[in-house]
């Protein structure tokens, strides 16, 4: 994944190309790459603004959202479910494949954390409380 240049370094190379020099120019002055240059202007123009997009996957979205109520349900009334079991569960009940990690990382996500108990079977499969 590509990185984002510096507020400051955007707001230079924005201002170097409004003050009439090319994109070009900017590029080589600064150096940053020219598409960069070229890219900052058209973003400075549709937007308003040189700083930079937001990155990553918007959140609250992915296969396991819908089915929040069921596995937070389903943890709350039995806490020793681990995750292979769980993700069969899902599969079992509403026909998702799900791994037991993407599962895991779901739920402490909404609040579960993972405890280690030397009282408990199961320890290193997967045991979660709301905590």
């Amino acid at each position: 994944m590509g990185h984002c240049y510096s507020l400051d370094l955007r707001v230079r190379v924005a201002d170097f190309i409004a003050a009439g020099h090319s994109c070009r120019a900017a590029a080589e002055h600064f150096d940053v790459s020219e598409s960069f240059a070229i890219r900052l202007v058209r973003r400075t123009r549709d937007t308003g603004s040189p700083a930079p997009a937001r990155q990553g996957r918007p959140p609250g979205r992915g296969k396991l959202v819908p089915y929040e109520s069921f596995l937070i349900q389903t943890v709350a009334a039995e806490p020793a479910i681990t995750m292979p079991e769980l993700a069969a569960r899902l599969l079992e009940q509403h026909g998702v494949v799900a791994a037991p990690a993407m599962l895991s990382r779901f739920l402490c996500r909404r609040g579960f954390t993972y405890k280690k108990s030397m009282d408990r079977p199961c320890v290193a499969r997967g045991l979660f409380q709301i905590g």
